[in-house]
């Protein structure tokens, strides 16, 4: 080899894949990738697109499996984007967390540009640690109270989300740990 690139280095493998080097193989493999990708649902391929809705809901691990057998079930799974924070909509609205609401705010943005959603779905969950933190343990100490403070969270967001996005609706609930949704209209 006279080219001082594999001079250099040692490596042949990529010799035929510089200018006036492209082999027969090459091309044909590189045609069909191009052909594969071409012929794949666009939806697929595009970060844009028109998507049904944002996901808010938390970091706790206990939910993912539950979260994405509930957007299964409402034949959602590929069609929205999402956002994960600790507490779900109380880490949006809570003053405890209030550093951390211009990142919501800004991801919802970016996804109302590029998905063009028409909807947020909140799914908050109970024994939210996130909940404790914020509005402390009498907050969350039974059921009751606890569901009291999650729909006043939630109602906070519906009201925020009206002021910053008019346009957008919102669906807002809280799981159990057994993976059911008690949702809570505005």
């Amino acid at each position: 080899m006279s080219d001082p690139v594999f001079r250099a280095s040692g490596c042949t493998c990529c010799a035929d894949m510089l200018p006036n080097r492209l082999g027969r193989r090459t091309f044909f493999g590189m045609a069909g990738v191009a052909a594969l990708a071409a012929s794949l649902p666009r939806n697929v391929m595009a970060a844009e697109g028109h998507y049904e809705a944002m996901l808010l809901n938390c970091i706790d691990p206990r939910f993912p499996e539950n979260t994405i057998a509930y957007m299964r079930k409402r034949d959602m799974v590929g069609k929205y984007s999402q956002f994960v924070i600790a507490g779900g909509a109380i880490g949006v609205v809570a003053p405890a967390f209030k550093e951390w609401a211009p990142a919501f705010w800004g991801n919802l943005a970016a996804s109302i540009q590029l998905h063009h959603i028409p909807k947020v779905i909140v799914l908050n969950h109970r024994d939210c640690g996130a909940a404790k933190i914020a509005y402390g343990a009498e907050a969350v100490k039974d059921p009751a109270t606890e569901t009291e403070t999650h729909k006043a969270a939630l109602a906070t967001f519906r009201a925020e989300l009206a002021k910053r996005h008019p346009d957008l609706k919102a669906e807002t609930g809280l799981m159990a740990l057994d993976g059911t949704v008690e949702m809570f209209a505005g």
